[in-house]
């Protein structure tokens, strides 16, 4: 790969780290760095057109993330995921999520749930868009782990995120439709908005052990060995 054209020049007048950040986790998360490959602080430095202190700084907060990793001698290796990793992260977003949403409603106004909506509207009105359905699909989340007042739950699971999406996993639109992701959302608004714990916990439960499921469906081995490829 030539990773010179992976990521895209940073503009002088922004903050270096934090730009930089942002652009090589975007080529990560989109397959412009590909899971497994290796790359070094230099040639990202000259492809992103900045110093190599800020793409150090940038690729530590990265390694944090679980995104890269650096290599002794080697350089700096992009993170695959495998299937033990999404029941690991499965389990932390069910651990932290769950009853974060009985805090959020413990916490919250009516704000909350307005919040909530718009989200959702975004959501069923981008049926035919997959990345702007999920950035919604993300807002949704991060507002009931905000609602907690708790911004390192927020960055923590948008962390946990990140390493599903870094691997290209999802189910949207695969395994199940975009449509049907709203769906569940709706049950967890609704018990959002009668302000019922139990009930937002059973379907925030249910949501996240839906998606891990399929996504541990997706990564299974097809059963027969024909050259067929999966659709």
């Amino acid at each position: 790969m030539n990773e010179v054209a992976s990521v895209n020049p940073v503009k002088p007048d922004e903050p270096l780290t934090q730009r930089a950040y942002v652009e090589i986790r975007s080529a990560i998360l989109e397959g412009r760095l590909a899971a497994g490959s290796m790359t070094s602080v230099r040639t990202l430095s000259e492809a992103l057109g900045i110093s190599r202190t800020p793409v150090r700084e940038a690729l530590v907060e990265l390694a944090n993330d679980q995104l890269v990793a650096f290599e002794r001698n080697r350089g700096v290796r992009i993170l695959e995921t495998q299937a033990h990793d999404v029941e690991e992260i499965f389990e932390l977003r069910l651990l932290i999520e769950v009853p974060s949403v009985a805090s959020a409603i413990a916490r919250s106004g009516p704000d909350l749930v307005a919040e909530l909506r718009a989200s959702l509207e975004e959501m069923r009105a981008h049926l035919d868009d997959e990345p702007s359905f999920m950035h919604h699909d993300w807002l949704f989340h991060r507002a009931l782990l905000a609602a907690t007042g708790n911004e390192r739950l927020v960055s923590f699971v948008e962390s946990l995120r990140n390493q599903t999406r870094m691997r290209g996993l999802s189910t949207a639109g695969r395994s199940r439709p975009l449509a049907a992701i709203v769906e569940e959302h709706v049950v967890i608004l609704r018990a959002v908005e009668a302000a019922d714990a139990d009930a937002a916990v059973a379907a925030m439960s249910q949501h996240l052990t839906n998606t891990r499921d399929l996504l541990l469906a997706q990564e299974q081995p097809p059963s027969d060995t024909s050259n067929t490829q999966e659709a």
